[in-house]
């Protein structure tokens, strides 16, 4: 998974829950067109490198001019299948996590603040401010919260994205369907589209480091086709957390 795109659509917001939009003051943020790249060839990592200026150079013309050779990743002798499947092991790993988080909306607008999340069904987007929204699951119910507009907007986590990022057991494969997969020097992409949620379809794109250890970031573009990014960092993994910071609070207090 802004307090406009909420009011526009409500059900929608729930794409938030991976990547939630910027709240009221953005209400004007861009569509952005032709977001998904296409598939990097599997031998591509094998065959060329990029030199220092970031085009694509081939091997032997790196080497004879100089330019650094940057290995093949890992991921790169890996099918699809088994890269989902690494994919699917690493965040299954996972029961507990702590991270900071920077958002990234289509318009540009750049949010930041932690978030925590306990396996099965238990997250908070915690966001600094000036931002006014807080989005928690208690592991049944999503509660969006907009301190400044003073609402609360509670949506089953069935019904968002999140699901099979939370899952008990999570099965990329089958809980969504995967649409691409690409490996470079900085790691790996698996896109995935779940047609299940409310609104429509979303798409997203889920970001990890090339051996597939770490889920790094994510991107969403949701059913009318708006973009968000999350990116994590200062990661801790399967970190104790207190319970209370799932407890969902309906009440609306003006700051």
């Amino acid at each position: 998974m802004t307090a406009a795109y909420f009011t526009r659509a409500p059900a929608l917001a729930l794409a938030a829950l991976l990547a939630l939009g910027p709240s009221a003051e953005a209400a004007g943020r861009s569509r952005v067109a032709g977001v998904l790249p296409p598939p990097r060839p599997a031998s591509l990592g094998r065959d060329l490198d990029v030199a220092a200026t970031g085009s694509i150079v081939p091997i032997a013309k790196a080497r004879a001019a100089g330019a650094p050779v940057v290995p093949a990743a890992a991921s790169d002798k890996l099918t699809d299948r088994q890269i989902v499947e690494k994919a699917n092991a690493a965040l299954n790993s996972v029961t507990s996590m702590v991270a900071d988080f920077t958002q990234v909306g289509g318009d540009g607008r750049r949010l930041t603040g932690i978030l925590y999340l306990q396996r099965p069904g238990k997250l908070r987007f915690e966001y600094e401010k000036p931002s006014t929204l807080e989005v928690v699951s208690d592991g049944s119910t999503v509660l969006v919260r907009d301190r400044k507009l003073n609402t609360s907007d509670p949506y089953p986590i069935s019904q968002t994205p999140l699901k099979f990022l939370l899952s008990s057991k999570i099965d990329l494969s089958r809980d969504a369907r995967v649409t691409a997969v690409a490996t470079d020097q900085e790691g790996v992409r698996i896109s995935i589209e779940d047609s299940s949620t409310l609104g429509g379809t979303s798409k997203i794109t889920l970001y990890f480091d090339p051996e597939i250890t770490t889920l790094k970031r994510w991107r969403v573009i949701d059913p009318q086709g708006y973009t968000t990014t999350v990116s994590l960092s200062d990661i801790e993994k399967n970190r104790t957390i207190d319970p209370r910071i799932f407890m969902l609070n309906y009440m609306r207090p003006v700051e």
